[in-house]
């Protein structure tokens, strides 16, 4: 399938919308080690270390630099990554980034057991601005709720929920390496949950 979506990103924080209005809205927190689930006028709160986040730093990761590339006009570095976990799971495949750690594009094979799962993305529309703050809060007036029907399998958001709707406009976001900011808008060909994989590699 491919879907569309636009993240937004700036130092130890991102959103990530989804669905069109009235669609879903995530934001990753690292700062408070929380992730909320935007939906309607409610939200719901999970800590990062029960969410399905790839955590490199728990896992053997090989790293080979192939070279420069051009990706949608923004000069690239072209990576090769292969992150074995400690159950023996890999996932690898080819990372675009540029020097200030923004990943354009990639192109991973995730494999458990004998299941294979692939999931390409590639940002457009890329800008480095000024953020606002608000973008990564919970909203005025918004109740919290617990993980009931819209949390699927392993404690991530439904992606059927998450995929009503249109596809977004733009956002705005930082770089991480430089005190100003970027935002993106990401378009995934995917096989696999989009969250779990953008959540380890984009904030990585």
């Amino acid at each position: 399938m491919t879907m569309k979506s636009h993240v937004s990103h700036t130092l130890g924080k991102e959103r990530m919308e989804m669905g069109g209005a009235g669609g879903s809205v995530t934001i990753i927190r690292k700062d408070k080690k929380v992730m909320w689930q935007l939906m309607g006028d409610m939200y719901m709160e999970m800590p990062l270390d029960q969410s399905n986040a790839s955590d490199l730093s728990a896992m053997d990761v090989e790293q080979t630099t192939v070279g420069e590339e051009t990706i949608n006009g923004i000069k690239t570095t072209k990576s090769k990554v292969i992150a074995t976990k400690k159950d023996g799971s890999k996932f690898g495949g080819f990372f675009w980034t540029t020097k200030d750690g923004i990943t354009v594009k990639m192109d991973l094979l995730s494999k458990e057991g004998d299941k294979k799962m692939r999931m390409a993305s590639e940002l457009t529309n890329l800008k480095i601005e000024k953020q606002d703050p608000a973008l990564f809060e919970i909203p005025a007036g918004y109740t919290k709720n617990d993980m009931g029907a819209m949390m699927g399998q392993g404690g991530m958001p439904n992606m059927q929920e998450m995929m009503k709707g249109a596809e977004q406009e733009p956002a705005k976001g930082q770089s991480r390496s430089r005190d100003k900011a970027k935002s993106k808008s990401a378009e995934s060909e995917e096989t696999i949950d989009v969250n779990k994989m953008l959540k380890g590699l984009l904030g990585r």
